[in-house]
Parts: C-alpha cells; sequence; structure tokens
C-alpha cells in the first residue's frame, strides 16, 4: 500500500500460476523464502547462513541439495527452459535426475531471459548494437533483432515450462528472475507459464543511492504478473566488486538502506526476499556480509507474520506539518499481519525527507496495548483505535505486541559506509 499513489491492476486474464502462493512448504510449515544466490564453498559458511535464517539457496546439482538439506535448508535449481524438450534431452536429464530430491522446492527458469537480447549492455560491446543504449532508441536494428531472439526463444521457453509440468509429479513451481527494466511485451509472452515473476534490483552505486526504488520495481512486476507472486532479489555486493563489469568504486549499502530495500518490497507485496552478490565479495569483507545476515534474521524472526494475510482494516495518513506532500513524493508504505493474538505493523518512508505526522489507524483491537519498536527501547500505547508516529528520511520503523519477534543475531546492524 501506498500513500500517493495508487497502482490499480485489473487481471483480465486467469494465471495458470493462480493457486501458487509464492511461500514455500519445510518439513509441513509454510515458510516465507528467505534466499541466497550464494552457496558457500565451505559448510560452516552455510551452516552460517541458515542460522542467519537463510531458508533457499540457489544449487547446480544434487550435491549441493544434499547439502543444503543437511543444513536445514531448501534449494532451488536452475533450468535451460529456453532450450526446449531438445533432441538431445538435456533438460528432460537435468529434470528427471533432481526432481526426486526431497531438498528441490524451485526451479528456475533463464536468468534476465528478455534483458539479455533486448537491452543487455554487452550487446553493444559484441557489435550486434550499433550504439550504447539502443533497445532504449527503439532503431529498427535493436527492434529486429530482439523480434528475431524472441521468435527463436519465446517458444521454446513455453516448450520447457511444460515439459517441467509433465515430469515433474510434485508440480514445483516454475520462477523466472527477470532484471527491473524488462521488457513488458516480451515477458508477458511467457508469464503464464510460470508460476513466480520478479526481478532483481541493485541501486546503491558509489555516486547514486535510491533504496526506496526497490518498492517500485515490485509494483511494477505485481503490475506485470497477472496475479503471479513476485521474489524480489536485492543486493548483497557493491558495484566496484564486479571488476571487468564496472569501474566504480568498493560502495555497500548501509545496513538502513538494506532493511529499507527489503520492507519497502514487503509492504509493497513480495513473496519472498533473495540476496545476490555475496559470491563476490572478498575474504576479508566480513562487516557488510554480517550486515546482510543480520536483515536476514530479521526477517526469519518474523516469519508467523510473513506468512500470514495483511490485515485490511489498517490505515495510514500523512497529516504533514506543510500540509500537502511534495512534487516526487513516494510517502509511506505499510504493512499490517497478525499472527494469533500478536501484531505487526511496519511503516517505510519511502522519501528522503522527514514525515512528522503519520496516523495509523483501524487498531481498535489493541486499544490499550502497547506497541513496541522493534530494535530499540521504544513503545507507544494504542489509544482511540491510533498512534501517531514520526518516520526520518528513508526511516523504516517496525512495531509488535511483542518483543519476542525481535531476532538475537544483532552484529552487523550498525553497519554504515
Amino acid at each position: 500500500m501506498r500513500i500517493w499513489r495508487i497502482v490499480l491492476v485489473v487481471f483480465l486474464v486467469l494465471p495458470l500460476s493462480a493457486q501458487v502462493t509464492g511461500l514455500l512448504t519445510q518439513r509441513g510449515r509454510t515458510v516465507f523464502p528467505i534466499g541466497s544466490y550464494e552457496m558457500p564453498k565451505t559448510d560452516a559458511g552455510l551452516k552460517a547462513m541458515a542460522e542467519a535464517g537463510i531458508n533457499l539457496v540457489r544449487c547446480g546439482n544434487a550435491a549441493d541439495l544434499d547439502r543444503a538439506a543437511a543444513a536445514g535448508m531448501l534449494g532451488w535449481v536452475s533450468l535451460p527452459l529456453q532450450i526446449g524438450d531438445d533432441p538431445k534431452g538435456t533438460l528432460r536429464k537435468s529434470i528427471n535426475t533432481l526432481k526426486g530430491h526431497p531438498a528441490l522446492a524451485v526451479w528456475e527458469g533463464p536468468d534476465e531471459v528478455v534483458w539479455n537480447f533486448t537491452a543487455l549492455s554487452q550487446l553493444y560491446k559484441n557489435g550486434i548494437h550499433k550504439v550504447k543504449g539502443e533497445w532504449w532508441l527503439q532503431t529498427p536494428n535493436a527492434v529486429s533483432y530482439a523480434e528475431k531472439e524472441a521468435a527463436g526463444i519465446m517458444p521454446k521457453l513455453r516448450e520447457g515450462a511444460r515439459l517441467v509440468r509433465t515430469l515433474d509429479p510434485k508440480r514445483r513451481p516454475i520462477w523466472v528472475n527477470e532484471a527491473a527494466k524488462s521488457d513488458l511485451g516480451y515477458i508477458r509472452q511467457y508469464i503464464d507459464s510460470i508460476d513466480i515473476t520478479g526481478c532483481d534490483i541493485y541501486p546503491i552505486h558509489e555516486k547514486e543511492k535510491d533504496p526506496a526504488v526497490a518498492a517500485d520495481y515490485t509494483d511494477r512486476f505485481k503490475a506485470i504478473g497477472r496475479g503471479h507472486p513476485v521474489w524480489m532479489v536485492l543486493q548483497a555486493f557493491s558495484w566496484g566488486n564486479l571488476k571487468g563489469y564496472s569501474t566504480e568504486a568498493v560502495t555497500y549499502p548501509t545496513f538502513d538502506e538494506t532493511r529499507l530495500m527489503a520492507y519497502d518490497s514487503l509492504t509493497h507485496g513480495a513473496r519472498a526476499i533473495l540476496y545476490w552478490g555475496s559470491a563476490y565479495l572478498p575474504p576479508e569483507e566480513t562487516a557488510f556480509r554480517d550486515s546482510i545476515l543480520a536483515m536476514t534474521s530479521e526477517l526469519a524472526a518474523l516469519q508467523p507474520f510473513l506468512v500470514a494475510p495483511e490485515d485490511k482494516t489498517v490505515r495510514v495518513k500523512l497529516i504533514e506539518s506543510e500540509g500537502r506532500g511534495q512534487v516526487g513524493d513516494r510517502g509511506v508504505s505499510w504493512m499490517a499481519r497478525r499472527a494469533g493474538t500478536e501484531w505487526l505493523i511496519v511503516l517505510a518512508n519511502e522519501d528522503a525527507r522527514e514525515h512528522m505526522g503519520v496516523e495509523v489507524s483501524g487498531l481498535g483491537l489493541l486499544n490499550g496495548r502497547s506497541l513496541h519498536e522493534l530494535y530499540t527501547a521504544n513503545s507507544t500505547k494504542v489509544s482511540r483505535g491510533e498512534i501517531v508516529v514520526r518516520l526520518m528520511p528513508d526511516q523504516v520503523k517496525v512495531y509488535s505486541t511483542s518483543r519476542k519477534f525481535e531476532t538475537a543475531h544483532r552484529t552487523g546492524r550498525d553497519y554504515t559506509r
């Protein structure tokens, strides 16, 4: 939910994935996916991730799935769906080899498949695009190249997805991760063949930092997906770590920026939070890695709420000192969930300015009870079904009726640049 801007999506087509929630099942329990693309080389590294709340990890083979299972985690496996049911049986073999593994939870299709034949910068470096950013200029050359590639890739991708359905008796969901700005038209050519959509977004650069765009792209893929769950892949690296690709200085997200990206994704409806890029961190970079694990630990402590439905009775209103919002404001997003008698309220200021009057109402069931701001000493008592709070620029406040939803994993929460 968001103040100032409301996106209305009308679903005209019922997707094949109507019954897929984006949540996973582990040992008979519904869990919110907290994932990592990094498969550590050591079991100790994998155990540390599991202890920090990561429950889903990218696996390349059965041995990786065995390691994930031993650490108490689930795994996902990437498949080259774009080759379809190829004559050599490559895709069939991959599916049949792994489909019986109990730790396998999700099949992933080709990463950023649309981006790779439309706007990828390598297309210019390899001489396919004649000028930088040619896709965004929509030149005849860029358009014709994309159309030709799509004509070969999209039917095969749909065929590959059908093959997964045929061969996997457990009907595990198929997920395709896209780039944040991947083309709507081409994504729609395969969207009804998969179950979960979403994108990666890495907005912290040396000279440009806008963590709140995670909200914008969660909204974008909700609109693209026709009801499909959205999984968001967030930043666990610095662009300066990608030698040979980026010339930026090493600049990591602060813990506060990491926290805003995660909660912005959640308040806008993401059904999983995953992290990419930690495999590129130098071994000596432990402080930033700790900050990512602090975030996954915080999310893991909220599992009962993250798998619960949203409470639609809660409302948030900005009563500004200035009287009106400013041009370009995103506003404040929020999320309200209940787990039994306990409540969770999340408020995320998506603006680089303060909001000094944030009214949270619809809390009549909590009259007289205290809401504790987690990870601070602050508490506020609900009166007349509401509380009033203040939010500093880009600030997140997480309230609960109990402090038992705080994680004991605090190392990394003070990470700054």
